[in-house]
């Protein structure tokens, strides 16, 4: 469910479209234009003890995923809420994960749900902070 109204529709459109931008620097596998939907001081935070601070620091992991393990992989995601808090800040949260190669839906074992913190700099809008988590966490 997205909240929207006249007002944000177009900024809705421009939020939900991070995730295409993404998605596409993933295909690409573009870690600068990666770290470039960022905030400057951008950061994400993956499970496990991953925190990415910045720019440089986003882009240089990422380069190092793409020769690794995010090898030959695709990301997709799917907005599931947005929320508004100003003009120039918005929440959202997506559902989707990484493709393995030849793969078209995401296996349950890399199903995640994320948090985006979106907001807009210099009429642009950018990501100021990603966390993601499992979806399907195995029972204790």
């Amino acid at each position: 469910m997205t909240q929207t109204t006249p007002e944000t529709a177009a900024d809705t459109a421009a939020v939900h479209a991070l995730v295409d931008q993404l998605e596409v620097a993933w295909s690409e596998h573009d870690a600068k234009k990666f770290a470039d939907l960022f905030a400057p001081v951008g950061t994400v935070v993956l499970p496990g003890d991953i925190l990415l601070d910045g720019r440089a620091h986003i882009q240089g992991f990422m380069a190092q995923a793409y020769q690794g393990p995010y090898k030959g992989t695709k990301v997709t995601g799917r907005p599931l809420v947005t929320h508004f808090h100003t003009a120039d800040t918005a929440i959202m949260v997506t559902e989707g994960g990484v493709l393995a190669p030849g793969e078209t839906e995401v296996a349950p074992q890399r199903a995640i749900r994320a948090t985006w913190v979106c907001v807009r700099l210099q009429g642009k809008w950018l990501l100021a902070a990603y966390q993601n988590s499992p979806l399907n966490v195995p029972a204790a």
